[in-house]
Formats: C-alpha cells, structure tokens, sequence
C-alpha cells in the first residue's frame, strides 16, 4: 500500500519504496564515526596497559579492574539510555551521550591514583552508554527497508576502524604515556555536533509519539515517495520495560538476552588477553600488535561478505554459518602449533565473527516495535557488557592458574558454539517492515 491508493499507511511502508540517498550517505557517516570512537574506547588502555601498570604501580589484576570499568558503568547506563531515548529521542539521546562522555574522560587522563581512575572511567561508561546503545537502532530506523540489512552491516565496520585506530595510537602515542591516549579519546566526543548537524530523528519515533509533520519532513529529506500520507504506529505507548517479558516477546528476549552474553564472552575473553596470549606463544609484545592489527584487518572483509550475503539468504542463515566457521577457526587457533597455524586460525575467527556480530547487530535491533526498540536493545547492550566485564577477569584467572594457552581457548570457543544454538529458535527479520 502506498500514498497513491491511500493517504493513511503504516510508518514502516513509507521506507518500502525509499531510494538510499547522499542523505544516508552522510548519515551512515556520523554514526559510522560514533561506532568506531566507542571501539577505541573499550580497546584503546589495552595495547597502553602496561605502561598504564607501571604508573599506577599496580599489577594484572589492578590493570584488569581498569580495563573493565568503562564496561561495568555501561551496563546501568544501557539500560538507563535506552528508555530514556525511547522517550527523548534518538538524537539527543546520542548527542548528550557522547559529549558527557568527552567531558568525563579527559578528566581521567589526569587521575592521580588507581580508585580516582576507576571511578571516572565507570562514570564515562555510563555516558558512553546512551550512544553505544541507540547507535544500530537509530540508525535501521532511518535506512529504506530493502538496504537495511546491507547497510547497517558495514556500519560495524567501524569496530575493526577503532581497534585499528586505538592499536595505532599505542603505536605513536605510546612512548608519551597511557594518559595521551585517553586525552585523544576524550577529545573524540566533539563528535556528538557531527551527529547533531547531519542526522535526523527517526521518523518511527516521531510518528509514534504523534508528531507527523516533523516526521513527514524527515521522510522528505530521506527521499520517501509517501511522505506526504498519515503514518499509523503499532502503539503510541511509550513501552515498559517488563513488556519486553511478556507474551510473544519473552520467549524472544531471553534467548536475546544468552546469545548477546555467550557471543559477546566469546569475543571480549580473547581480545582482551590476546596480547599475553601470543607472548605465551612466543610472539614478541612488537609482534602481538602487529598480529592485533593483522586480525583487525580481516575483519573487514568479513563482514563486507556478511553485508552481501544477508540480504540474499537472510539474517539467520548467514548468521549460523559465520559463528560455526568462527568456532571453526578458534578451535584451529587453540591447536596450533606453529606460528601460520596461529595467524591462519585467528583469522579465520576474525574474519567469520566479526561478520557474524554485523549481522547480528542489526537482526538484534529487529525484534522489537518501535516503542521498546531502544529499551530492548539497551537489555542487549547491558547482557553484552555483563560479560565484557568479567571475561578480562575470568581469562585471567585462568591464566594466572598455569591452564595454558590451549585449554583457555577452549574455554573461550566454547562460548561460540553455545552462541549458534541460541541463534536457532530466533525469528528471520530480514525483507520485514519495522514495526
């Protein structure tokens, strides 16, 4: 149904027909920009962390508490910023998020000892939170239904850009201190102008809270034919976020909720020890960076492939494939024996799950109507960073306890084959309108 045979159609149908324009060109831009500075942030003390220790004077647990901050204050914070943006908006939601964030971290470039560090550092994640959490959901919420898919794919492109970026930083800000690189982190949340100037509010949002004109003008700039109709909405309700628990929804939500922390375990688990783990294997501290990088690099084309293939055989499918071949290439990894066995397996892990997480990262945002899809994907966020925070700890108590290289990655691609049996009862999305 169109504008053409009726002037009143659901909000969704107005992106059936929608072309990708320079507008969302620009807008993928922005927010491609903000995914890469929240990369950089949970990855950039990692490759500093040593230096980071000798300051502070504190050990590897110390030095893991540090690391961990940024994500235990992000858990509170997603599930505050994503109710907060179904209610506000998506845009000042992102813009507030992000400038607080700048703000708070410069302030911890200058922290005098471990616990001041700690605190601001758990004080920037629930800032950073807000646009961490609303980023993939503002930005489905703009793109025509036919590109969705494809598109929100290469924006995860931007977590392999930051690791990159933060690896590089180490590189040529290391010498000068761990204190220079958060300086550059802080400095990163300017951004939020950038996101302010160039991205609109999401017409479901707008629509949903009755603003039809502000969206009408928004679908405009966008390039919908049928901007000019009356747009109707599943609910105008604001959603509670005990609705996510109830009826069709909750069997949908807890399965989301395991597969975020089982695939996000899997994932963090390494790279936050990825470093100690090839210098077990003999590699040089030189030479782990560089294999980082290497890794990094993979990435990309991997999900480059996730992106082509997902709008041809849908969300799920490509999905279960990508995190068999990503356990695949960990366990090839965990075996190795020799240093191409260990460059071969982790990129075929870089390549396959990294793929994997951008086509996740836009199915996650699609199981919810409009008016719970920011709280829905905050309780995804939340359930990601829950083991973002502990697997640093986990892994290396596993270390510290002589398990060896090869039984702690087992543990850690443990965590992947759980992942695809949780993707199995979850609802294809792909070619659907959003709600």
């Amino acid at each position: 149904m169109t504008a053409t045979d009726s002037r009143t159609l659901p909000i969704g149908a107005a992106f059936d027909r929608m072309p990708f324009t320079r507008r969302h060109v620009l807008i993928a831009l922005a927010l491609f920009i903000a995914f890469v500075i929240e990369s950089w942030e949970q990855l950039s003390l990692i490759y500093v962390s040593g230096d980071l220790g000798e300051d502070l004077g504190i050990g590897q647990a110390g030095v893991g508490v540090v690391l961990s901050a940024v994500a235990f204050g992000m858990i509170p914070g997603a599930l505050v910023w994503g109710p907060v943006a179904d209610r506000i908006g998506r845009k000042p939601a992102c813009f507030w998020s992000l400038l607080a964030y700048g703000v708070i971290a410069l302030g911890s470039a200058f922290a005098p000892d471990m616990a001041t560090l700690v605190t601001l550092r758990v004080a920037s994640g629930l800032a950073l939170a807000g646009v961490y959490t609303i980023t993939f959901p503002y930005f489905l919420e703009l793109l025509p239904t036919r590109s969705r898919g494809r598109a929100a794919v290469y924006l995860s492109i931007g977590w392999p850009i930051g690791m990159l970026a933060a690896i590089g930083a180490s590189v040529a800000f290391g010498d000068l201190g761990w204190h220079v690189v958060v300086i550059a982190s802080a400095a990163a949340g300017l951004w939020a102008f950038a996101i302010r100037a160039w991205v609109p509010e999401s017409p479901y949002w707008l629509a949903a809270r009755g603003r039809q004109d502000e969206a009408r003008q928004v679908l405009r700039t966008l390039g919908s034919p049928d901007a000019d109709a009356t747009f109707t909405v599943a609910t105008r309700r604001v959603g509670n976020p005990l609705d996510l628990l109830r009826g069709r929804l909750t069997k949908i939500t807890v399965v989301m909720l395991l597969l975020n922390f089982a695939f996000n375990w899997g994932y963090w688990g390494l790279q936050t020890w990825l470093p100690s783990l090839l210098q077990e294997k003999g590699l040089t501290l030189d030479a782990s960076l560089g294999f980082a990088a290497l890794s990094a690099l993979m990435m990309i084309p991997g999900y480059v492939s996730a992106s082509l293939l997902t709008g041809r055989f849908g969300r799920k499918k490509v999905f279960l494939v990508y995190v068999v071949a990503a356990a695949l290439g960990g366990l090839w990894f965990a075996l190795a024996d020799s240093t191409f066995e260990l460059y071969a397996g982790n990129f075929v892990l870089s390549f396959f799950s990294l793929g994997a997480w951008g086509v996740w990262n836009t199915w996650n945002g699609e199981f919810y109507p409009t008016a719970l899809r920011g709280t829905g994907y905050s309780w995804a966020t939340a359930s990601q960073l829950v083991a973002t925070t502990l697997a640093p700890s986990a892994v290396g108590a596993l270390l510290a306890n002589a398990t060896g290289f090869t039984a702690t990655m087992l543990v850690i691609n443990a965590f992947m084959v759980v992942t695809a049996l949780l993707a199995v009862p979850l609802p294809e999305t792909e070619g659907r309108e959003l709600e």
